[in-house]
C-alpha cells in the first residue's frame, strides 16, 4: 500500500514493486448515515444518480456529505473515469462453496485493457484487502484443484486453465493461516491495481464485507 494526500497524487502515483493499492487518506465531514437513511434504496444494490442525491431533504451535516460525494463523482469523471454510486444492502451470492465467485470472496478485478479500480465507502461496513503474500488462489489449493479436475473430466492442462479462466475461478483467493486482512476504511478514496495483460504489478486482492440481515446499508463509490 501507498498513501497520498491529494487526488492528483492518487492519479499520478505509479504501481511498482510490491505496491498494488494506493489510498488518498482523508477525513471528510458530513452525515453520510443520514444520506443512506433518506435514499429510497431497495434490497440488493441500488444505483444512485447525482440528481437524486441533490434532491434529498438533508440537514446541514447531510448537505456536507452530499457535497463530498458529488465532488468525488465529478473529479473522477473529469479524469476520464465512469464512477457509479451504489447504496448496497447485499450483493448476489454464489451457490458454489468450492470456489465462490461473488464479491464476498477475496478476488482481483480483471480487464483486457489497462485500467484501475477506484473505490470509496462513505457509510456502512468498509471493503477489505489482502496482501499477496497472505493469499493463495483457490484453484491452487490441492483439494480444491482435485475436485475441479474431477468436475472438468479431462486431462488437458491448457484446456483446464482455459475452463478456469472462462468461469473467473482463477480470480478468487483464500487467506493463508497467517493472513491479516486490512480495512479500506470510510471516506478514503482508493485506486487499486487490476489484472490485465502487461500490468506492472500483481492485482490487488479485495472483497466486499459480509453483512448480517438488517445491517446498515453501504454507500459505495466504484469506478
Amino acid at each position: 500500500m501507498r498513501f497520498v494526500d491529494s487526488f492528483e497524487a492518487l492519479l499520478a502515483a505509479p504501481f511498482e514493486g510490491r505496491c498494488n493499492a494506493i489510498c488518498w487518506e482523508r477525513t471528510i465531514t458530513g452525515d453520510f448515515d443520514e444520506v443512506v437513511r433518506l435514499l429510497a434504496a431497495s434490497d440488493g444494490v441500488t444505483a444512485i444518480d447525482a440528481a437524486e442525491l441533490e434532491a434529498l431533504p438533508v440537514s446541514a451535516a447531510g448537505a456536507l456529505a452530499v457535497t463530498a460525494v458529488l465532488a468525488d463523482l465529478l473529479r473522477l469523471r473529469e479524469a476520464g473515469h465512469t464512477p457509479e454510486l451504489n447504496c448496497v444492502e447485499r450483493y448476489p451470492q454464489g451457490s458454489d462453496d468450492l470456489v465462490p465467485t461473488d464479491v464476498y470472496s477475496f478476488h482481483v478485478d480483471s480487464a483486457t485493457v489497462p485500467t484501475d479500480t477506484f473505490l470509496c465507502c462513505y457509510a456502512g461496513p468498509a471493503s477489505e484487502g489482502l496482501r499477496r503474500d497472505e493469499a493463495q488462489r483457490r484453484v491452487d489449493v490441492p483439494e480444491v484443484r482435485a475436485a475441479l479436475l474431477a468436475r472438468f473430466g479431462g486431462d488437458d492442462d491448457e484446456a483446464f486453465e482455459a475452463h478456469l479462466c472462462a468461469r473467473h475461478l482463477d480470480l478468487h483467493y483464500t487467506p493463508l493461516p497467517h493472513a491479516r486482512p486490512y480495512s479500506f476504511g470510510l471516506g478514503h478514496l482508493w485506486r487499486v491495481a487490476v489484472q490485465y495483460p502487461g500490468c506492472p504489478v500483481p492485482a490487488c486482492i479485495h472483497r466486499a464485507p459480509m453483512t448480517a440481515p438488517g445491517a446498515p446499508h453501504r454507500l459505495l463509490l466504484i469506478s
